[in-house]
This record gives structure tokens, C-alpha cells and sequence, in this order.
């Protein structure tokens, strides 16, 4: 079948309907030209594990992310960021604060032995198999791609924000030198060529993993066997593949 002609990619036991963007962008990546000729998307299914209570707040990832993806340098566009939660006992709701997105760390700001309970938690586009933002897309531009990420091509996007506002997470943004949408896609230049995302290459505590859900050997799955995993807002049945493990509930 003519790469111009297919509407169609069996992969992960069902049928997936794409767009001509995402045809031709998949079929870009299958015969070497956007990325290395090796990588075979059916094989792979990618998510990710963060660890709360490995998190220390540091901002690595947020200015490694900054740094490999091109994301603009002025305050509050993030691919990812990192949020603190300082939880008082008997309070209604927790403080929760993120400077600059965590870009440079956290200044000190409570009283060690107030009786709190303080942690750090990473955010970045959760992947989604059921993802809202592609729903809503009126040319296609974004897409989910075989291989579970959930991408977007910014020659097609229109920069009408139909998709940043479905997003539940509030984690895509309008790029301001393109106006176009930008957003977390996994380090896809990464890990098609089989590297790690910028991310977790850069974490010094290992709070946050990349993994292939289809690769058996993957440490992954006696992970999520041993850890009680949440995902956020799993009321909504995204089918979000960031895991988390050590997530407090009062974590929005």
C-alpha cells in the first residue's frame, strides 16, 4: 500500500485511524527519514514512572528539558516542571507552589518540625491512550503514534488552542515565536534512536524512568507489580501512561 494511501496502522492489537499528518509523519519515521532507520515503532510502547518520594526538587529535568527540546526561555513555558506540596495537619487544602517551574529549584520556605508533610512532584504530558487533546484537533496535527506517544506536527497545527484547553493537565502551551502548540512528546528524537528522555538522563536520584511497556525485560513491570501506581486524575480514564508511585491524594 502507497505510503499516501494509508489510513490505517494495526499496532498493539487494534486499529488505529490516522490522519494524513500523522500517515505521513509515521511513515517518515518507518523508513529512516526523520529518524534511525532501526527503530521499529510496533515493537514499543512507551510511559514513564516517577517516583515522589525520590524527588528532591532540584530542576535538572525541568532546565535539561528546556535546554534539548527548545522550549522558550521565558518564564512559565514548560514541557515539564516540578510542583511542591507542603501538607499541614488539619488544613483543607495544601500550599502548593512551583517558581519559575521548578527551573531553578526550591527556596526554603518552611520550618523543618512544623509537622507538615512537604514532597515534590513532576509533571509533564502524561501520554494518554484515550488523550483528549487529539480528540478535539481539527486538522489532525496531533496524533497518538503507534508506539504510545502522543505527538504533534507543527507544520500542520493551526495555533487554535482547542487542544490546550482539553488537556486535563494542563501541559501544552502555545509556543510564542511559532504559535504553534509545543508540549512534552518523550524525547521522541531520544528514544527512537535508544536513548532516554533529556529528563531522566539528567535526574541525579532516578525519580523518573523511561519505560517500554512492551519490552518484557523492562524492570517496569515488576515495578508496577511491587508499588501501589496512581496516575492523576484517573477519574477522567485517560489511560495516562506517567505512573506514579508515592502520590499523596492531595496532589490535583
Amino acid at each position: 500500500m502507497s505510503s499516501d494511501r494509508r489510513d490505517f496502522v494495526l499496532t498493539a492489537g487494534k486499529l488505529l485511524v490516522l490522519t494524513a499528518p500523522a500517515a505521513a509523519y509515521l511513515e517518515a519515521v518507518e523508513t529512516g527519514k526523520a529518524e534511525e532507520p532501526a527503530y521499529k515503532m510496533a515493537e514499543h510502547y512507551w510511559g514513564m514512572i516517577v517516583d515522589v518520594d525520590k524527588c528532591i526538587g532540584c530542576g535538572n529535568c525541568v532546565r535539561a528539558c528546556k535546554t534539548e527540546n527548545d522550549v522558550p526561555v521565558e518564564p512559565y513555558f514548560f514541557r515539564t516542571w516540578v510542583e511542591r506540596y507542603h501538607v499541614a495537619e488539619g488544613a483543607e487544602h495544601p500550599d502548593v507552589d512551583s517558581p519559575d517551574g521548578g527551573y531553578s529549584g526550591f527556596p526554603e520556605k518552611y520550618a523543618a518540625g512544623d509537622g507538615a508533610k512537604s514532597f515534590f512532584v513532576p509533571k509533564l504530558c502524561n501520554q494518554c491512550a484515550h488523550s483528549p487533546c487529539t480528540q478535539v484537533c481539527p486538522v489532525g496535527a496531533t496524533f497518538e503514534s503507534p508506539d504510545g506517544a502522543v505527538l504533534v506536527d507543527k507544520s500542520y497545527c493551526l495555533g487554535c488552542r482547542y487542544c490546550v484547553q482539553a488537556c486535563p493537565y494542563g501541559c501544552r502551551f502555545i509556543d510564542p515565536r511559532t504559535k504553534t502548540v509545543d508540549k512534552c512528546n518523550l524525547c521522541y528524537h531520544r528514544i527512537t534512536k535508544g536513548l532516554t528522555t533529556a529528563c531522566c538522563e539528567s535526574c541525579p536520584t532516578g525519580a523518573r524512568q523511561l519505560v517500554d511497556l512492551k519490552d518484557p525485560k523492562d524492570p517496569v513491570h515488576d515495578f508496577l507489580r511491587d508499588h501501589k501506581i496512581q496516575v492523576l486524575k484517573p477519574q477522567l480514564a485517560t489511560g495516562a501512561k506517567v505512573y506514579y508511585n508515592g502520590l499523596d491524594g492531595s496532589v490535583r
